[in-house]
């Protein structure tokens, strides 16, 4: 199969009721904060990468988060949808969440893309952005809502009607860095909050993340309707 564009490997969605059945392994916690993450493995059906696209490895455990590993959110308002989210993380690249944010904001980046300056930065500052895949490399959207003060990025595929495949988000070949967190999420999910947000007229989402879903009780767990699984 060929690889994307921007450089990823595709991978097939969780189900989400299998993973939930299987308990995370954390390490003790010597501090209040420590984030509670779900330990899945991914299904290992992928692409390969493309030309000068090199796969650098896993990255070590890290209080209980390995880069390989599904990572959970859930938005609390707009009430219709009010789900729990998949997203993945950048395999070598980004930071990861040492702290569990139990409100933060997720503001969609204008432009969406985010490969240049966005005209809304000032909302994006120590808060968490959605952009949109495309434009430019996934590490440079990254540097762009890093250098506006933005905790984390969340970036979205850019075909809307994706609602089960996850790309591997891997460093661009200008061998620069960043430090916050990158998560890769489904297109139908990230075109979803957007609309929302549009009808309801808001210019942001409020979330928490990351969610632990070993922690919630099954009748509780609520996936968004559209998502296979």
């Amino acid at each position: 199969m060929a690889a994307d564009g921007d450089g990823c490997a595709r991978r097939h969605s969780p189900s989400f009721w299998k993973l939930i059945q299987r308990p995370a392994t954390l390490p003790s916690s010597p501090r209040p904060g420590r984030p509670a993450t779900h330990n899945a493995s991914r299904n290992r059906n992928t692409q390969k990468l493309g030309p000068g696209e090199e796969e650098n490895g896993p990255l070590p455990l890290l209080y209980g988060f390995r880069i390989h590993d599904y990572l959970y959110f859930q938005v609390l308002s707009p009430g219709d949808i009010r789900y729990i989210f998949t997203a993945t993380p950048a395999k070598d690249f980004g930071g990861i969440f040492h702290t569990r944010y139990e409100q933060i904001h997720l503001v969609p980046a204008e432009p969406p893309e985010a490969c240049g300056e966005l005209s809304n930065g000032f909302f994006i500052q120590d808060q968490i952005a959605l952009v949109e895949r495309g434009g430019c490399s996934f590490l440079s959207k990254t540097r762009v809502v890093q250098e506006h003060g933005g905790r984390a990025v969340i970036i979205s595929d850019n075909a809307v009607d994706n609602d089960s495949f996850y790309v591997e988000m891997i460093q661009d070949s200008t061998q620069r860095t960043a430090d916050i967190p990158a998560l890769f999420l489904l297109g139908r999910d990230g075109y979803m909050i957007r609309r929302s947000l549009e009808q309801h007229g808001l210019p942001w989402a409020i979330i928490s993340i990351p969610v632990n879903v070993t922690s919630i009780p099954t009748f509780e767990l609520l996936q968004p309707p559209w998502t296979f699984w």
